[in-house]
This record gives C-alpha cells, structure tokens and sequence, in this order.
C-alpha cells in the first residue's frame, strides 16, 4: 500500500514556501497602501461607473473632465477595448452625476453608453469589512464545533476539528496570498465577490476534509489492530478518487468560464479556482498528515524539548 502520509514534512515545507510569498506581499502592503489588499468601492465607499464610447477615449482626457468638475480623486482605466473606461472616484452624487454626463458628452461629441454604476458610502464599506470578518470568524467556529460534535465518539474530537480548521486557513492563505499579489501585478481589487469566493472555498475544503476524517472514524473502528498512521494512510487511498473527481469537475467548469465568460466575473472565478485547487491539496496532505503527526507527538515541540532535558539530565 502507498504511503501518502510518510512524506508529511515534505507537504507541510511546500505549503510554507506556496503561503510565504503572498504572506511577504500582504504584509509590504500594509505598509505601503495601508491594507493587505487594494481594496474595491465596496470596502472604501465611492463610486463606481463603467461607460463604452463609440471611439477612443484617451483616461487623461477622462481625469481632466472629473478634475474640472470638483473631483479630485478619480481613477480611470481601460478595459477590453479602449472604447471602454473604468471609472473608480469619490463617492458622486445624483446631481454631480448629471453634470458630468453632460460635459463628458460636450467633451466627446456624443453621450456614452453606461455599462454599470455603483456607490457606495463610507460607512457601508466599514459595515462590509467588520461583516466579512465576523464571517470568517463565525465560520470558523461553527466548523469546529460541528466536527467536534460528529466526532465525539472516535479519540480526541477535537483535534479532528482544529486540523480542519488549519486546512481551512491553509486555503484561505493561499488564496488571499495570490490575489494581494495580483493585486501589485494587475490591479487586482478585493469586493464584495471577493468575500463570497473565499466563503465558498471555505465551504468546499472543509467538506472535502470531513469526507476523509469520516473515513478515518469508519476504519477506526474496523481495524482496531492498525495504528493511526496506517489507518489514517488508507482511509486517504480510499477517498482519494472521490475527492479528486469532484474537485477536477468544478475546476473545469471554471476554466470554461475564465476562457469565456464576461471579464466581470474573471477575479471572482480565479479567486475560486485557486482556492478550490489549494483546497483539493489540503484536504490530502494538510489536513490528515496533521492528525498523523499530532496523534504521534510530532507537534508537541515544549514536551519534546522538556523530554530531552530530562534525558540529557540523566545521562
């Protein structure tokens, strides 16, 4: 029987060199824009407008018209084609929005078509941010609570659930690694899609996690005779297909929607993509291979230590 478990230093030194980089960028990110990730209207308050011109529109020129107008703070970006411009300001009232349609239309010899707008207040935005926290946290305690629960009948319940719980966060550090590092490289910015991909990651790793505890509580009982490693070992053999099939399946979907669907949505599916594959991994070398090293002391660092004093004591 392979054994996958046996490696399990290898996995854990590969998920810390995967996590450290983006790690490294959230943290140069603080100290430079003040927050881990370029944040979007929805966190910030402002305004948001999308408009498509019938000829090439130059972002200056844009700028110029917001600046002329009382708007200092404006940002304006092309994108798909340099007919369209993405627009990110302060937050513009109805009035002020009327007033620059008609000297953008004066400017350009013609009203442009409004793909999107969107405002938001500041104080909406800080609501979204202390609401998102509260999410995760929330979430994360009702998950070890939960598998605490389901497991309360095999040994030491609780561990089951903490090694979920650090699988989770593997997910979620991987994934807001990458995106505050798209953020320096493509302008990534973090909105409220931001928040539902990372809950849904949440969802599938700590799903994808259970199928095999619950294995591992199931040959538990059947192998009484098998140490822990080799039934944790073989419970991940069995599910491994399950988990790969299912994860491999929501991934090709993605695919198809990053190649074409809408350029709307393409952070939003690339922030699950990237999760769901991080989660594919934890689910077989992060999670389980915790519990192998917990259940063999490996992570009692103090106590091995204290051990070590003692027998260098004695000898």
């Amino acid at each position: 029987m392979f054994n996958i478990v046996q490696h399990r230093r290898w996995y854990y030194l590969f998920s810390a060199i995967v996590i450290l980089p983006g790690l490294i960028t959230m943290i140069y990110s603080v100290f430079t824009i003040g927050t881990p990730f370029r944040l979007s209207i929805d966190f910030t308050g402002g305004s948001l407008w999308e408009l498509q011109f019938n000829k090439v529109v130059a972002p200056a020129d844009m700028i110029r018209i917001f600046n002329e107008n009382g708007i200092e703070d404006v940002n304006v970006n092309t994108i798909g084609n340099d007919r369209t411009l993405l627009i990110r300001s302060e937050e513009i009232m109805p009035e002020k929005k009327a007033q620059l349609i008609t000297a953008i239309t004066g400017a350009f010899g013609g009203a442009p078509e409004e793909l999107q707008f969107r405002s938001v207040g500041p104080t909406v935005g800080h609501e979204v941010t202390r609401t998102a926290l509260m999410a995760v946290v929330m979430a994360s305690l009702a998950i070890l609570g939960f598998i605490t629960w389901a497991f309360r009948n095999v040994s030491h319940p609780v561990r089951f659930g903490i090694a979920a719980i650090v699988a989770m966060l593997h997910d979620v550090l991987v994934t807001m690694g990458v995106f505050s590092i798209m953020g320096f490289i493509s302008g990534w910015e973090v909105d409220a899609l931001f928040l539902s991909a990372v809950l849904t990651v949440i969802g599938f790793s700590v799903q994808d996690t259970i199928v095999v505890f619950d294995r591992i509580r199931e040959n538990s009982r059947r192998r009484r005779g098998e140490d822990f490693e080799t039934i944790a070992n073989r419970s991940l053999l069995e599910t491994m297909h399950r988990s790969m099939a299912t994860q491999i399946n929501a991934m090709f979907v993605m695919i198809a929607l990053l190649l074409f669907g809408g350029i709307t949505i393409h952070q939003f599916i690339a922030t699950m993509f990237i999760g769901m594959l991080s989660g594919t991994y934890s689910s077989i070398f992060t999670a389980t291979p915790l519990l192998v090293s917990w259940e063999k002391g490996e992570l009692n660092l103090l106590g091995r230590l204290r051990g070590d004093k003692r027998r260098a004591a004695v000898a």
